[in-house]
């Protein structure tokens, strides 16, 4: 296996670092003084988006592309150093159509929206026209296991005719979802647990769920607050959102009645590759700023540099990116395979990758808000807001314990299927008192 950047992901990061460089650095500080004046989304976004358009860096993200789709059709792989490249500046995705939760989003819809859905809801986001959500998690339970999901979807209407019914109404209270507060997010999608009704009809927990487009301003959805991560305050918000006798039409079901889970299970492999490599982006600009701190900073009548301790922590955070980084490369190339991949094995090496690349960026980040001192901890520096970042990360998509629960139920699945085939290595002493015999 060849994890080396492709020709055309090499000419691809290529273009996009000097894309970076030179239009979208030199706005960071006018971005963070928008934002802190209330501002947001910034003016110059739209033209920046605009250029990106124009210079083909748009929908990077999205392997497969119909006719109609704007983009460039990179492999998982191939756009695992441009998700890199982007992570170093957490605002940039969105200069190139490729920021969360939009990606996964987009991928939902390309995958299983109908045409009418595909030309209300694909379209304007391909474009870059509409921002969008996905509302899942829930402040009452445990959403790791979303079988415990409380917010409910009941059909309504038709019921004479026998007919499935034409009304959706959606009742229940969701939080922590990104992008919700963004001015431009239309589009709420809303994975819900079928009402009881229809519980009854299929045993099986994992068939109780199905996922609704649920258009924001639709009365009976009400945005409560933008949430602070730690103290960190995301402009796009990461939002509580009540929702009470929502009405929507049948026809804004996605996919197919109690498939939400699959659905939601389908959306998460890319998405938690484009999120590690972002992070390994911020982990190595993290490590660049500290080895530039380490060598212009004194103490005890040297450089930090010439520190032991500073060494083996540049050491340390150089050896951990870079072994982190192949294991999301290779999670990316799994996928890629499509059928041919084991699906076991992909789901347990999406789940070790999620678990990585948090554990990574706390403990890079970590060591270069050491090295800097009491400014690592201010926001002249990205990393404190890094840190959060990581820090969260470990409860995004699904806490570490569930993700490490998956590997290990792969482990333990590989070792029931050759159970007693390792005895051989053993040394009890009945084997050692009848040793084999040679044959010739």
């Amino acid at each position: 296996m060849d994890f080396n950047p492709s020709p055309l992901a090499q000419q691809m990061c290529d273009r996009l670092n000097a894309f970076i460089d030179r239009y979208v650095l030199p706005y960071n500080a006018a971005w963070y003084a928008a934002v802190q004046a209330g501002d947001y989304p910034p003016p110059f976004l739209e033209d920046l988006k605009a250029l990106a358009r124009e210079e083909g860096l748009w929908n990077l993200f999205l392997p497969t592309l119909r006719d109609d789709e704007p983009g460039t059709g990179l492999s998982n792989l191939d756009y695992a150093p441009l998700a890199e490249a982007m992570g170093r500046l957490p605002w940039a995705a969105e200069v190139f159509n490729c920021s969360a939760p939009d990606t996964g989003n987009i991928e939902l819809l390309h995958r299983f929206a109908t045409p009418a859905q595909r030309a209300q809801w694909l379209q304007p986001l391909l474009h870059g026209q509409c921002r969008s959500a996905f509302a899942m998690s829930e402040p009452d339970v445990a959403s790791s296991d979303p079988t415990n999901l409380q917010t409910t979807v009941r059909r309504e209407g038709a019921e004479r005719s026998g007919a499935a019914g034409d009304t959706l109404v959606l009742n229940g209270r969701k939080w922590f979802i990104t992008g919700a507060a963004h001015p431009q997010c239309q589009l709420l999608i809303v994975l819900c647990r079928n009402a009881h009704a229809d519980e009854s009809a299929d045993p099986d927990s994992h068939h109780r769920h199905s996922m609704v487009l649920v258009p924001v301003g639709t009365p009976g959805v009400e945005v409560v607050r933008n949430i602070r991560v730690l103290h960190h305050h995301a402009p796009e918000g990461h939002c509580e959102i009540r929702l009470h006798n929502v009405r929507v039409p049948a026809t804004a079901l996605l996919g197919d009645w109690g498939q939400g889970f699959a659905m939601a299970q389908a959306r998460l492999g890319p998405g938690r590759v484009h999120h590690c490599m972002r992070t390994i982006g911020q982990c190595e600009l993290a490590l660049q700023l500290a080895a530039e701190r380490a060598l212009e900073r004194h103490a005890f009548g040297k450089p930090l540099s010439e520190q032991s301790n500073v060494q083996e922590w540049l050491a340390d955070s150089r050896i951990e990116i870079d072994q982190a980084r192949w294991l999301v490369l290779h999670a990316a190339w799994l996928l890629d395979q499509g059928d041919a991949a084991e699906p076991r094995q992909v789901r347990a090496q999406v789940a070790a990758i999620k678990v990585v690349a948090a554990r990574l960026q706390q403990r890079v980040v970590d060591r270069a808000m050491q090295i800097f001192g009491a400014m690592g901890l201010s926001p002249d520096t990205p990393l404190a807001a890094f840190w959060t970042w990581g820090r969260a990360l470990r409860l995004m998509d699904g806490p570490d314990e569930v993700h490490l629960r998956t590997v290990a139920r792969q482990v333990l699945a590989q070792a029931r299927a050759g159970l007693g085939s390792h005895t051989a290595y053993f040394t009890t002493p009945e084997q050692l008192a009848a040793p084999p015999h040679l044959q010739a």
